[in-house]
Formats: C-alpha cells, sequence, structure tokens
C-alpha cells in the first residue's frame, strides 16, 4: 500500500533522527513476537503477557519498554527502534517477529506502515488514548487514522478509552472495551518452613513490617511504634532498612539510644515474646515478612522519593499498606489501591501512630488488605483473552 501524505510528511520530518539503530544479538530460531511497552506502567501487564507466551506457547519474546529489567530465559529486551522506514526495516528485517502487539496507545507510524506491508500482525493492547511519539508530535494529514487502520484490534481499558480511538479514525470493528490486563505477579518467595515455624513463634502476637525504611524516617515509625505500644502491648515492628548494610548498627543504635529490646535476624536471633523489634536485612526475604506482617508500612514514603518497595508487593500477599504522601514512580500503582479504598494514606508520623494503631484491630486490617489483593489480581481473565487472540492472529486467523 503507497505511503499516504500524512506519512510522507512524517517521515520527511523523522529523517533527522535516522542512523540511530543498535547492536542486536542473534535471533532464535522459532517463533517470535514483538511486545513494546512505551511508558513505565505498560511494562508490567506487558511481563506477565511475555511471560504466558513463553512458558505455554514455546515462543521468544523481544520486549521494548523504558525500564532496565532482569533476563530472564525465552525473553529479549531491546530499545524501540527509531520510527524512520530504514530503522524499522532494519528491526524487523532481524527480528522476523509473527505478531506485533503496542500497549497504551502510542503510534509509531513508520514501524505501522512497514509492518502492514510485510502482513504481520498487529494489535493494541490496554489502550488509553491514541498519540504519536512525544518528539513526533503534530499534525499530518490523515496520519492518523491510517496509522490507526493497520492494527488487526485494540483492546481498551473501558469506554472512554474506546470512544477516544474511534474518534481518532479507528474502524469500529477493531475496537472492543477488555478492561485492564494484569499486572506480572508480584507476589515474591519465601520458604514455607521457615514461614510456619515463625508464624509459630508469633503466634497470636500483634506484627507490622518497616519495608525499606530510609534513615530519614526511623524516629516517625519508631514514635509511631511506642504510640501503637500503649493499647497494644505485645507489638512487634519487623525493620528492614533501605540499605541492608546499615541493619547492624541500626540494631545497636535502638539498643543503646532508644531503650529498645531488639534481635537481629542477621545474628540468627529469632524474635521472642519481650523482643519490641526485630531488625532483618535480606532483601530476598521481603516475601517472608509480607506474609507474616498483618500491616506494611512502605519506607520513603514520608519523605525523600517515594517508597523503595513496589506496593503490590505487600498487596499480592495480604499485608495491609500504610504510606506517606509520597508516591513517586509507583503513583499510578497507589491511585489504583486508593481508589479501590485498599491502602491507609497518612501526612504525617502522628497520623502514622494513629492509623497503625487503627490497623492492629484484625478486621480493618484484613478489610484492607482484602482490597488490595483484589487490585493485585484483576485482570486475569482480559489478560486470557488476549492471549487467545494473539494465537488466533498467529495462526493466520482473523
Amino acid at each position: 500500500m503507497a505511503a499516504s501524505l500524512g506519512l510522507k510528511l512524517y517521515n520527511l520530518g523523522n529523517r533527522r533522527e535516522a542512523g540511530k539503530g543498535s547492536l542486536r544479538p542473534q535471533r532464535p530460531s522459532g517463533g517470535l513476537a514483538w511486545l513494546h511497552a512505551p511508558s513505565e506502567d505498560q511494562v508490567s501487564p506487558m511481563l506477565a503477557l511475555a511471560r504466558r507466551l513463553i512458558e505455554e506457547d514455546g515462543i521468544a519474546v523481544v520486549m521494548t519498554c523504558p525500564l532496565e529489567l532482569p533476563g530472564r530465559d525465552g525473553m529479549i529486551h531491546q530499545p524501540p527502534p527509531t520510527d524512520t522506514p530504514t530503522e524499522t526495516r532494519a528491526f524487523l528485517d532481524h527480528w522476523r517477529p509473527e505478531i506485533v502487539i503496542f500497549s497504551g496507545g502510542e503510534l509509531r507510524p513508520a514501524l505501522l506502515h512497514e509492518a502492514a506491508e510485510r502482513r504481520i500482525p498487529m494489535l493494541l493492547v490496554n489502550g488509553r488514548t491514541p498519540n504519536f511519539l512525544r518528539e513526533r508530535d503534530g499534525w499530518y494529514p490523515g496520519l492518523m487514522r491510517s496509522a490507526l487502520s493497520r492494527l488487526a484490534r485494540i483492546f481498551t481499558v473501558d469506554e472512554a478509552a474506546a470512544r477516544q480511538f474511534r474518534k481518532a479514525g479507528a474502524a469500529l470493528s477493531a475496537v472492543a472495551v477488555t478492561g485492564r490486563m494484569e499486572d506480572e505477579s508480584a507476589a515474591l518467595a519465601c520458604l514455607e518452613a521457615e514461614r510456619a515455624a515463625l508464624a509459630r513463634l508469633l503466634a497470636a502476637r500483634p506484627v507490622w513490617f518497616a519495608a525499606g525504611l530510609p534513615v530519614n524516617e526511623e524516629a516517625a515509625i519508631l514514635q509511631a511504634h511506642r504510640t501503637a505500644m500503649q493499647h497494644s502491648h505485645r507489638l512487634l515492628l519487623i525493620l528492614m532498612p533501605e540499605d541492608p548494610a546499615q541493619a547492624g548498627p541500626l540494631a545497636r543504635r535502638l539498643e543503646s539510644d532508644g531503650d529498645w529490646v531488639v534481635a537481629q535476624r542477621m545474628r540468627e536471633e529469632e524474635p521472642d515474646a519481650e523482643v519490641e523489634i526485630f531488625v532483618v536485612d535480606s532483601p530476598a526475604e521481603y516475601g517472608l515478612w509480607y506474609r507474616l506482617a498483618p500491616v506494611t508500612y512502605l519506607g520513603g514514603s514520608l519523605s525523600g522519593n517515594g517508597p523503595t518497595r513496589n506496593p503490590m508487593e505487600a498487596a499480592a500477599l495480604g499485608s495491609a499498606i500504610l504510606h506517606g504522601p509520597r508516591t513517586g514512580r509507583h503513583g499510578p500503582i497507589f491511585d489504583r489501591l486508593g481508589a479501590a479504598r485498599a491502602t491507609r494514606a497518612v501526612a504525617s508520623g502522628r497520623e502514622l501512630g494513629e492509623a497503625l494503631g487503627d490497623l492492629l484491630a484484625p478486621d480493618r486490617a484484613a478489610r484492607l488488605a482484602q482490597s488490595a489483593w483484589a487490585v493485585a489480581s484483576e485482570g486475569a481473565e482480559v489478560t486470557e483473552r488476549l492471549l487467545a487472540e494473539v494465537r488466533t492472529l498467529m495462526d493466520g486467523g482473523s
């Protein structure tokens, strides 16, 4: 299909950006899907989709996104090609994907045109609003409608998003409202034998967990703990500092300066009945503490740049979440949790103590945790439906 006037103007404006291709590893044999997440909030659901394709369909996945990703079998992390004819051809020549899956709504006209010329099926998932790359934003006659026409399917998070895609020129038959995709599971592992042994030791004792606590929030946490202990004298605080190397010095300060009864995990001590603060230091054990603590405070949310840990970690394991006003890069996740009334937000250290005391009532913590778990697990049916569509398109269906 010949390029439209709008696409020709778009490509002319992109000439100055050509030649930015990167070194690429060898393409694995067999089937391959390309998944593109244009923004941080789209990465987790696309990783969940990638995992299913790798594990259940046995195909490789090339993932392009703005985050650094840990290595995993079957997935190749690459920067997306510059949206020029030359770069998109080079990218598609090398990877030869059997399907391209975009998310969110970012449209790459040069790529869409080139992939359509090769009859590669393309779909857009988790759709919110159609838009061009920021650096190429502008008016190009007919380009938005032409770009949207290349997509075999457009699945949106709600009806308002669907209206935006239809208004922008997408075919009515191509747009469907599915809802939000599931995020990649944030449920961290732990040794069950270890969990069971500690659960027996703690018995019915009230417990809360300060996760990833920065130094400048220590005073607020200790004051909150002291306040809550006035109403629950057997209360135990499990404290994980942001910097694990500071666990030992922190425990010594608490013992010498704060008149606390402290035990240290790194010294193989146990949180016996008289222990008030249990200092832990292994990031590999976050899953253990989320499971044992009915309430978790996310360190870094009262000050600094926001929590040091993803709130979905606690949500997925049934721990009620307390946090301050600073949500940082996890803002979109907190927005979802807040809309579901699945967290308790506080504005200060004083409020933290009051909120903690309130959540020590098991029924209140359980309601919060149940709502958070519902948010963490939503979207599974949506991802299942999208997988079925992907498989149909890869098998040559329409």
